[in-house]
């Protein structure tokens, strides 16, 4: 067994459960997480977070990459390697009338991957999807109503618990497949209040969706050799459209109070019907281009039909497809150097620009971000602590809608070790 085996087995025992406890606690203040599945998370682990998520043609032996199943192969036979970590969030929303600040701080994920055979690795992981935490109020003056006080809050989060095969039949062509859980539960309240009544007036809404069921997503990559230490590796992932189980409540009452009583009136009263959620179509294509150990750069594709989604037989008017082009790199100046730390360590940068998939009228959102990095290696192993900073803004101030300025801050600890070696003794 490797020397920081110990620590592996522990950080598996330790994180998984405080990881999975995290998945139910939201990383998102964003108002706009109040529409469709909530705000979107990109699924990067800590490497590909500093290269604006570029990762579906890598093939690094050292890193976890579960966005493309087919990158399993690429793990040292021996090797066994853990990846876990967390994230701080701070964003300032901006409209035409006033902003605001938060800011967020929780554990993010956890992985782990390790070969079964020298043509076959597997890949585990528990991550986020999306995310729903939003408190928005506001007043508005309505003819034959007066002075309406509008407030809606919502949170809750959305996971995959992923397991995933990868194999390379032929030289240089991997193929992989992610069968991945999908769970979780988001709420989302409404009120509205009348308040220029002589009598207090108000409406309230509490709606949830729970999901949970089963998909499967699908990978390919395939290296050409440029020169004896070069390489170009194409990379592509498909998910088809699933259905998953979707449980929908919703409890709608008016209550009227006159100071000394109170009148509760239900007037939708839904108790967990089961019904379907249909997923969009999603694919990703991405190049790597890798050279001496020292350089690796990656661009991304990635398309998501979410006008095609249905929620509860009943298309989504705020959705639209989600379109995102990634480019990041990685410089490492000798990574086998005995003289410089600073030799050893990983550079990375990024750039990532999205078509976000929702829209409010003809205004679709964009979401425009850099991101930079390091990965700091762990003395006298090849694990590593991965470090990286994004800011970006999503959005426009315009049109009543909100410009929101973000800054994210991801640590991650990836642990490599050497398993599966058998010991002789003279």
């Amino acid at each position: 067994m490797g020397k920081h085996t110990g620590v592996s087995l522990l950080a598996i025992i330790l994180f998984f459960p405080v990881v999975l406890f995290a998945q139910f606690n939201n990383n998102t203040t964003s108002p706009y997480s109040r529409f469709g599945l909530g705000d979107l998370q990109r699924g990067s682990l800590g490497r590909s977070a500093a290269m604006g998520g570029a990762i579906l043609g890598s093939r690094s032996n050292q890193q976890i990459n579960l966005a493309n199943p087919a990158s399993y192969t690429s793990v040292d036979s021996l090797a066994f390697l853990a990846d876990f970590g967390f994230q701080a969030g701070f964003a300032r929303y901006k409209n035409d009338l006033s902003g605001f600040s938060t800011n967020n701080i929780n554990f993010n994920y956890f992985a782990f991957s390790f070969p079964v055979t020298s043509w076959l690795g597997t890949g585990v992981g528990l991550t986020p999807y999306s995310d729903t935490g939003y408190e928005v109020q506001m007043t508005e003056e309505e003819e034959n109503f007066g002075t309406v006080w509008h407030r809606y809050n919502g949170e809750g989060s959305l996971s995959r618990a992923t397991l995933g095969i990868g194999v390379e039949p032929v030289k240089n062509i991997s193929l992989g497949v992610n069968l991945y859980y999908f769970f979780g539960r988001l709420t989302r309240n409404a009120y509205v209040t009348f308040l220029d009544n002589l009598d207090s007036y108000s409406d309230e809404k509490y709606e949830q969706i729970r999901l949970r069921d089963f998909g499967l997503s699908y990978g390919l990559q395939a290296t050409l050799p440029v020169n004896p230490t070069s390489q170009i590796t194409l990379g592509v992932i498909l998910e088809t459209r699933p259905e998953f189980t979707a449980f929908h409540s919703d409890l709608t009452r008016k209550i009227l109070s006159d100071g000394t009583t109170t009148d509760i009136d239900t007037v939708v009263f839904i108790d967990e019907i089961k019904d379907i959620i249909k997923m969009p179509l999603s694919l990703g294509v991405g190049l790597s281009f890798t050279s001496q150990e020292k350089l690796e750069i990656n661009a991304d594709y990635f398309h998501q039909k979410w006008s095609e989604a249905t929620f509860f037989g009943e298309p989504n008017p705020f959705l639209t497809d989600l379109n995102r082009f990634s480019v990041g790199g990685e410089y490492i100046p000798d990574r086998h150097s005995i003289r410089s730390y600073f030799d050893r360590v990983a550079y990375r940068a990024g750039f990532t620009y999205e078509n976000y998939y929702l829209t409010f009228g003809d205004q679709q959102l964009n979401d425009l971000g850099i991101s930079f990095g390091v990965g700091l290696p762990i003395y006298r192993s090849l694990s590593m602590v991965n470090v990286s900073a994004q800011l970006g803004k999503r959005g426009k101030i315009s049109n009543n809608l909100v410009r929101e300025y973000y800054a994210r801050l991801a640590v991650s600890v990836n642990l490599y070790d050497m398993w599966f070696i058998k010991r002789k003794y003279d």
